[in-house]
């Protein structure tokens, strides 16, 4: 869960990037942020990862008070939260396996749980054929396919999406936003910022919408099409109980 409780963030230029934010985001929530740049998007996801302070109010996710969390705890916060860049920020000189794989080395998760783990995520997202290749032999789409395994792999409850969108070219846009619903119908919590409108339009759910550091709409807005998806595209069954073993 992730709740923001009278929230605000003034920065030591005197701006003031939140204003006195309430916000609820339950356990299994999928849910656009959108907002023009300046609005205060970013500001909330450094919140989010305590990257910075706020100023007033109480922050919590995934059962952690920020407000009260000690520097030596990050790392335990920062590994129950996925995070997908605009920029991919994938390392050139490592293949698709060994990029994600990564993510569980830095943890020291053991080697029988990477093997099983890590071809799992590469089929969820549909690069099985890719798995050996290195980022310069992939397309953006499929750079991106390869941010959201990295950010799946360590099964955290929340993934945060920031302009996951922003570098593709805008018919993988929709691929895209269907993979993450996919993943959020098993039941990780996706927080999905983005400036594309007309991909909220056309997907609908939770719109939230900030402007001037203070949130202005926060409701269900109906799509254009009904996504009927109850697993993510690429996999079926048998895997899902696999994982869930794993």
């Amino acid at each position: 869960m992730v709740e923001l409780k009278n929230v605000s963030v003034t920065y030591s230029s005197g701006v003031d990037a939140l204003n006195h934010v309430s916000l609820k985001i339950n356990d299994g929530d999928f849910a656009f942020v959108v907002g023009s740049s300046g609005a205060g998007k970013s500001t909330m996801i450094k919140l989010l990862l305590k990257e910075i302070e706020a100023t007033e109010g109480t922050v919590v996710v995934n059962g952690y008070n920020l407000s009260k969390l000690r520097r030596s705890k990050i790392p335990n916060l920062r590994r129950t939260i996925g995070i997908v860049f605009q920029d991919f920020r994938l390392i050139p000189s490592m293949t698709v396996y060994e990029n994600i794989a990564f993510v569980l080395r830095v943890i020291d998760a053991p080697k029988s749980y990477i093997r099983k783990r890590v071809p799992y995520v590469i089929s969820l997202v549909g690069l099985q054929a890719k798995a050996n290749n290195y980022p310069n032999e992939l397309s953006g789409g499929e750079k991106q396919r390869v941010a959201i395994a990295r950010a799946l792999v360590n099964d955290p409850k929340l993934i945060i999406a920031d302009e996951p969108t922003g570098n593709i070219d805008p018919e993988l846009s929709y691929e895209i936003v269907e993979l993450l619903m996919g993943i959020n119908a098993c039941g990780t919590t996706i927080l999905m910022v983005t400036h594309e409108h007309d991909l909220v339009r056309h997907f609908g759910g939770r719109i939230i919408n900030i402007a001037k550091g203070e949130i202005v709409y926060d409701d269900i807005m109906e799509g254009e099409v009904l996504y009927e998806e109850t697993i993510a595209p690429g996999v079926d069954e048998d895997m899902m109980e696999d994982a869930d073993e794993a």
